[in-house]
């Protein structure tokens, strides 16, 4: 059967898609995620299962929009990116508890709620961006801070979501004055101001700016692969990608996720999409379409990523980070890490 995926904009929506939600074969998507990203799982998913999905897209106030359709909504699935945005539809209560075995035996019990809320789909890490030829095989977080790299580091603003995460994780490893210690090291090593994008860290690095950055392992896939023009491919080359870790843990990750809707109409249907969503052949597309990790062990890479080495994620539950964000985000204004 041909995948339908329906987007819809505008008012109107709410009544064409809570009129078709008693349908048995469809379902109601919310997602913040690109569409070029999602839609073809969702195209995989309907000719797997017979299922359509009707798909809104939102930029951002997915919270509130749940919050003003209220019991009325149609949403089955709720899909986005960021551990923070999740566990924020959780504790607005605007998600239920799933219990699927198929969930459970396929993410790893840190990168899942404990109570089924949310489940990630997968993962992005944040990982040291290094000029090529620097004499450099490994890296720790801790290592920003030394003095060593002053003048030398480049990073996008400290309160971007991809950095508060990473500050928050910092806060559960380090407590909250080594992490503000840690922030003001930082700040003091930057070549320039922090902002831009992740892969202006590879662009200028390229031009001699600086010699090591922060940014998401994804870019570089991006750029690698001609997604982004032939000037990002040369981006690119210029650098190589380390995946460091905290000296005590892991690799930081952050995730795309999603949960069942709280008055989802069709959670049997949602059920079924996010069973699917980590199912070998969804998570096969995540990482080649994508250039994401998946999150279900023991499916391949992009060989674009795969060359990184293996990712060892770090083990501490991405609920405990989000609950740092606030923090993060407060000690990043409190060094003036973007001034």
């Amino acid at each position: 059967m041909k995948s339908v995926i329906r987007t819809f904009l505008g008012a109107a929506v709410l009544t064409q898609l809570a009129g078709g939600a008693g349908l048995a074969e469809e379902l109601n998507l919310y997602t913040t995620r690109e569409p070029k990203l999602v839609e073809p799982l969702l195209e995989s998913f309907t000719k797997e299962t017979g299922i359509t999905v009707n798909t809104i897209f939102l930029k951002d106030g997915l919270p509130e929009r749940l919050e003003q359709e209220a019991a009325a909504s149609p949403a089955d699935v709720l899909m986005t990116v960021d551990i923070g945005n999740l566990v924020d539809l959780v504790d607005r209560g605007l998600t239920q508890p799933v219990n699927s075995e198929a969930l459970n035996a396929a993410i790893p019990e840190n990168l899942r709620d404990k109570d089924g809320n949310w489940f990630a789909l997968s993962l992005r890490a944040r990982a040291l961006y290094a000029a090529k030829d620097l004499d450099l095989a490994s890296f720790h977080y801790e290592d920003l801070a030394k003095p060593e790299w002053k003048g030398k580091v480049c990073i996008r603003s400290g309160q971007h979501p991809y950095n508060v995460a990473l500050t928050a994780a910092y806060i559960t490893h380090h407590g909250a004055d080594e992490t503000k210690a840690w922030l003001e090291g930082v700040k003091a090593n930057l070549a320039r101001t922090a902002g831009g994008g992740d892969r202006d860290v590879a662009r200028d690095i390229m031009g001699g700016i600086c010699e090591i950055g922060i940014a998401n392992t994804y870019y570089v896939g991006l750029m690698r692969s001609g997604a982004g023009g032939p000037e990002q491919e040369e981006w690119a080359k210029a650098i190589k990608l380390i995946l460091p870790s905290f000296e005590n843990g892991g690799t930081q990750v952050n995730v795309s996720g999603a949960a069942v809707a709280k008055n989802a109409p069709n959670k049997d249907q949602a059920v079924k999409l996010l069973e699917y969503l980590v199912s070998d052949a969804a998570q096969k597309i995540y990482a080649e379409a994508n250039y994401e990790y998946p999150v279900k062990p023991g499916i391949p890479v992009s060989p674009l990523v795969g060359e990184f080495g293996e990712l060892q994620v770090d083990a501490t539950d991405l609920t405990a980070i989000a609950r740092e964000r606030k923090t993060a985000s407060e000690l990043a204004e409190t060094v003036g890490f973007d001034n």
